[in-house]
């Protein structure tokens, strides 16, 4: 399964931030679910999401004081990579964000975690390959009703609803009407501390993904931050009736989503 679905891109208008969990068990359905999503959806051999089915308290550190702190979750999801493997910074954050948005139409909360976490933690729940790293982590479960006075200071503290003007993060000329809402999509995707480091240069049926600069982050990468705005823009394209295909791009592009006709 590793066809994206359309019903993901309504996911990205609803999915927020969440730190604060009810202890309420999640439905067995709903985890097998999850669970069949991350041994199925595997669309970058470098890159693979996991359900961990123990406590993430020994795994996640507080950012703030305890402003920042992840509370109540009873499991959590770990996004594993090669480094030695092509494409696998950008695979962890498109393949992560599949199953981050397959969670939020099924009513569970989630939030990115690329840099305060414990890795050795993740290692004592999981088993990894010789050459795999937990890349990022986000607890799951059923969010506290409403928003938080937590989650309502750290979504303020990290800037999250301050998005990027298009005129900022687009290049060129759209020839082509898929593209706007390709590119609207791709502008509200998640990013560490909600940096955006993002740019998209459009040309004739195809959009190139790029690095907003020089460097690609080490605890924060930056080509995660591009794989998750990969799958949104891939979404709003599909919203648009315009499937495509990615080719992978060395540095300072990420990758090319380049349209096609025929999306059955």
């Amino acid at each position: 399964m590793n066809r994206v679905p359309l019903s993901w891109h309504q996911a990205i208008f609803v999915r927020k931030s969440r730190r604060s969990f009810h202890p309420r068990d999640v439905e067995k359905d709903k985890l097998e679910r999850i669970e069949r999503l991350c041994r199925e959806f595997r669309p970058f051999p470098s890159a693979r999401a996991e359900l961990v089915r123990h406590s993430p308290e020994t795994v996640f550190r507080g950012l703030i004081g305890s402003y920042g702190r992840i509370t109540g979750a009873g499991l959590y999801l770990a996004f594993i990579g090669d480094p030695e493997k092509s494409a696998a910074a950008e695979g962890v954050g498109y393949t992560g964000e599949g199953i981050i948005l397959e969670a939020t139409l099924l009513g569970l909360g989630t939030c990115w975690v690329s840099g305060f976490f414990r890795p050795q933690a993740v290692r004592r729940h999981i088993e990894l390959g010789p050459t795999e790293s937990v890349y990022a982590v986000s607890p799951i479960g059923y969010a506290e009703r409403g928003r938080t006075a937590k989650d309502r200071i750290y979504s303020a503290l990290a800037g999250s609803a301050k998005r990027k003007a298009l005129s900022e993060i687009v290049s060129g000329t759209s020839t082509d009407p898929w593209q706007a809402k390709a590119v609207e999509a791709a502008r509200l995707a998640p990013s560490a501390t909600n940096r955006q480091p993002w740019r998209f240069a459009l040309g004739p049926g195809s959009i190139t993904v790029g690095l907003n600069g020089p460097g690609e982050g080490r605890r924060y990468p930056k080509r995660l931050d591009c794989g998750i705005a990969m799958l949104h823009l891939e979404l709003g394209a599909l919203a648009a009736g315009t499937g495509g295909t990615w080719t992978i791009l060395p540095s300072p592009q990420v990758a090319r989503f380049e349209a096609r006709s025929d999306i059955a």
